[in-house]
C-alpha cells in the first residue's frame, strides 16, 4: 500500500503516468454518467474521475464524504478553459478505487472555513475532526516552523536544548499550582511546573552558560482567549549579560523567525517604552501600538477646578487625564463608561467639541482658560474623555476605552503589521490594597536596579525598579523576562519584603539560597508565550485555534472528557478523601 506521492504534490511531471494516492473523499458528485470526486490529504485537493466503463465505478458510487479510500489510475491534464493552477490544472482518470475505512456522517463540515454556527465547544468535542479543516492543517504548520526557526537560531548561537522536570515542588509563584499526590511519600505533593524558572538558574549555576528550552508548563488561574491552563513557553537563559544583551538576542531571533516563516523583515530594534511611559500614555503595560488615540495629561489645566471628581482625585494626590476620541453617540458614551467602571473607574466625564464650543457632559464646569486649552487638542465633533484618581487607577481605565474605541470604530481592522516594542523598568513590588501587603510585579528572583537596592525594608521600597522587560506585540504580551538575583542576600531581602521571614524562606526555598552561595554567575533570561506569538502570527483570536488540543474556557478537554472522576482505589492509594463544596 505505497502511494506515488501526496495529493497536493501532483505536478506536470506525473501526466499521462500511472499512479497511486490515497486520501479522504473530500466531495462526490455524479454528473453526465460520470462519477467525480475530490480526493484531500493534508498537502492539498485533486479532482478525481471515474467513468462509466472503469472497473472502479461500482465502488466510486457508495463514496461518501470523509471515506477513506485508495485510487490508482491516470494522471492528465484539465481542460484549458478549467485550469486554475496548481492541482488544480490536473484530473485523474481513475480505474481502481479501493474502500480503506467508511465513516459516518460528520457533526460539521470540515472542507472549508468552519460555519460560525457551529459552536466552539462542538469543535472541541471533535477536534480530532477539526484539525481536518485546512486552516487548522495550516496553523498546526506554522507552529512547526516556527518551532524549527527557533531550535536553528539558538543551536547556531551556542544554547543547549536542556529538559527540566515536571514533577516538581510547590513555590509560590503568582497562580495555582497543578498538585499531584505522591504515592510513595503519603501526604506529599508535587507540583506541575507553573515555568522553569528557579531550574533555568540552576543551571546557570552550573557553567551551562545558554540555555533554552520549549517547555511545557501549567498553571490554575482564570482562562480567556489567550491562556490555557497547560501551555507553552520558549525558555531563555544566559549567563555574563546584561538586559540589553538579552533584548537584542530576542530581536534577533524575531526578526530571524519572521524571515524564515512568514518571509517578511521585521523593523529591528523595537521600540522601547519604560512602564511608566506606557501607563502614561497608554494606560497599559502591554500597549496596542498600531493606533494612536494616546493618554493626555490634564492635570495641570484642572488645579482650581470646581468640578468635585477632580478636584478631589487631585487633592488626594491623584491625576486627570483625558483621550481624544472621534464624535461619540449617548449610547457608545455609555459603553464606554461601562468599561471604565469595569476597570476601576467611578465614571467616565465627558464634552464634546460643537461649531467650536464645548457642550454636553461636564461642560458646565469648564471655564474659558480651561477651555482654549482642550478645544487645541479636538476637532469638530470630537469628544474628549476624562479619567481621574489615583493615577494606576485613571491610566488603567482610560487604557480599557483606548482599546474599546479600538474596536468600535475598527482602527486596526485589516491592519496587518507586527508593532512590537519593549516596556522595561518595572516596579520591583505591587502593593495589594486589599491584603495590605507587598508582593513582587514579576516574580522574587528578578534582580533590582542596583542603584535601588538600598530602598529594601523601607517606606521607599515601592519606588524599587526592577531589571525586568516585556515584550509586547499588537497589545499582547508576547514574552517576559528579567536580570536575576544572583547573591543570597539580596534574594533574601527580596524576600522579606513581600512578606516572607527568614524560616519561611528556608522552608520554601532553602535548597536555592544554598545554591547561591556556590559561585552563582551574574545571569538573565526571557520566557516566551509560544501560543500566544502563534496566534498573532496565524492572526487568530484565540490560542485555542493553534494548540492541537485544547481545552475550553473552563478549563474542560471535551474530547477526552477531562477532568474526571476516579476510581476509588486509586484515592485510597494516595490516602485521599474527597470534599466537595456545599451547595
Amino acid at each position: 500500500m505505497k502511494r506515488t506521492c501526496y495529493v497536493g504534490k501532483v505536478n506536470a511531471s506525473y501526466v499521462e503516468q500511472r499512479i497511486t494516492l490515497q486520501g479522504w473523499v473530500n466531495r462526490s458528485r455524479p454528473l453526465g454518467g460520470l462519477i467525480f470526486f475530490d480526493l484531500r490529504d493534508r498537502e492539498g485537493m485533486l479532482q478525481v474521475q471515474v467513468p462509466p466503463d472503469s472497473e472502479a465505478f461500482e465502488t466510486a458510487e457508495k463514496l461518501r464524504s470523509e471515506y477513506v479510500v485508495q485510487v490508482e489510475g491516470v494522471l492528465k491534464y484539465r481542460p484549458e478553459n478549467q485550469r486554475k493552477g496548481g492541482t488544480a490544472d490536473f484530473e485523474l482518470w481513475a480505474d481502481q478505487v479501493t474502500i480503506l475505512n467508511e465513516a459516518r456522517t460528520l457533526p460539521f463540515q470540515v472542507d472549508g472555513i468552519v460555519d460560525d454556527n457551529v459552536k466552539e465547544d462542538l469543535r472541541l468535542k471533535y477536534r480530532y475532526l477539526d484539525l481536518r479543516r485546512s486552516d487548522m492543517q495550516n496553523n498546526l504548520r506554522l507552529r512547526h516552523k516556527i518551532t524549527t526557526a527557533i531550535y536553528k537560531f539558538l543551536d547556531s548561537e551556542g544554547f543547549i536544548s536542556v529538559e527540566t522536570p515536571f514533577l516538581t515542588k510547590s513555590t509560590p509563584e503568582g497562580a495555582r499550582d497543578f498538585l499531584v499526590p505522591s504515592r510513595l511519600n503519603p501526604g506529599t505533593f508535587y507540583a506541575l511546573p507553573q515555568s522553569p524558572q528557579l531550574f533555568k538558574q540552576l543551571l546557570m549555576v552550573s557553567n551551562l552558560d545558554r540555555y533554552f528550552q520549549i517547555a511545557r508548563c501549567f498553571r490554575d488561574e482564570a482562562l480567556r482567549s489567550d491562556r490555557q491552563p497547560d501551555f507553552t513557553q520558549l525558555d531563555i537563559e544566559m549567563s555574563f549579560v546584561d538586559q540589553e544583551d538579552i533584548l537584542t538576542l530576542c530581536e534577533r531571533l524575531m526578526d530571524y523567525i519572521f524571515q524564515t516563516v512568514m518571509g517578511m523583515s521585521i523593523p529591528v530594534p523595537f521600540e522601547r517604552l519604560t512602564y511608566e511611559e506606557a501607563m502614561s500614555k497608554y494606560g497599559s503595560d502591554k500597549p496596542d501600538l498600531r493606533f494612536g488615540c494616546e493618554i493626555i495629561e490634564a492635570s495641570h489645566v484642572f488645579q482650581n477646578t470646581e468640578f468635585k471628581a477632580f478636584s478631589t482625585a487631585l487633592a488626594e494626590g491623584g491625576v486627570v487625564k483625558f483621550l481624544v476620541a472621534p464624535e461619540l453617540t449617548r449610547k457608545q458614551i455609555e459603553e464606554l463608561e461601562r468599561v471604565a467602571k469595569q476597570n476601576g473607574a467611578k465614571g467616565l466625564a465627558w464634552v464634546r467639541l460643537e461649531q467650536g464650543r464645548l457642550t454636553g457632559g461636564i461642560s458646565k464646569f469648564i471655564t474659558a482658560e480651561q477651555s482654549d486649552i482642550l478645544t487645541g487638542y479636538m476637532y469638530e465633533g470630537s469628544t474628549l474623555l476624562f479619567g481621574a484618581g489615583p493615577f494606576k487607577h485613571a491610566v488603567s481605565a482610560l487604557g480599557a476605552v483606548r482599546l474599546a474605541l479600538r474596536d468600535m470604530f475598527g482602527w486596526v481592522k485589516g491592519n496587518e503589521t507586527f508593532n512590537f516594542a519593549w516596556v522595561t523598568d518595572f516596579p520591583q513590588l505591587d502593593f495589594d490594597e486589599e491584603s495590605g501587603t507587598w508582593t513582587y510585579m514579576h516574580h522574587p528572583f528578578t534582580s533590582p536596579n542596583p542603584a535601588d537596592v538600598h530602598l529594601f525594608g523601607t517606606e521607599g521600597q515601592g519606588k524599587i525598579r526592577a531589571q525586568a522587560y516585556d515584550l509586547v506585540l499588537n497589545g499582547f504580551e508576547v514574552g517576559g523576562g528579567s536580570i536575576r538575583i544572583h547573591d543570597p542576600e539580596t534574594q533574601r531581602k527580596m524576600f522579606e519584603a513581600i512578606g516572607l521571614s527568614r524560616e519561611e524562606a528556608q522552608s520554601k526555598f532553602g535548597f536555592f539560597l544554598e545554591a547561591l552561595e556556590y559561585g552563582t554567575p551574574p545571569h538573565g533570561g526571557i520566557a516566551w508565550g509560544l501560543d500566544r506569538l502563534v496566534m498573532l502570527m496565524a492572526r487568530t483570536e484565540s490560542i485555542r485555534e493553534v494548540i492541537a488540543f485544547p481545552k475550553n474556557n473552563r478549563g474542560v478537554d471535551l474530547m477526552v472528557d477531562a477532568p474526571g472522576e476516579v476510581d476509588q482505589r486509586q484515592l485510597e492509594e494516595l490516602f485521599i478523601e474527597v470534599k466537595l463544596p456545599q451547595e
